[in-house]
């Protein structure tokens, strides 16, 4: 499980967090925390994309 607050380990870790401080987390707090690992998971996608492409490329005018 991942940590990153969209993915399942995100929600564990915001459990976590209210279990310590005894109290939930603000709903700004989560919708940022949401945000930022909307932004995370989108820039590895683009990431992975650009890598599989990239090596695509490579291979082609290799041939």
């Amino acid at each position: 499980l991942l940590p990153i607050p969209v993915l399942d380990g995100g929600h564990l870790v915001f459990l976590g967090i209210e279990a310590v401080r005894g109290k939930p987390l603000s709903d700004q707090a989560v919708i940022w925390a949401q945000k930022v690992g909307i932004a995370l998971l989108g820039s590895l996608m683009i990431f992975v994309f650009y890598n599989d492409i990239a090596r695509l490329v490579r291979q082609w005018l290799a041939a």
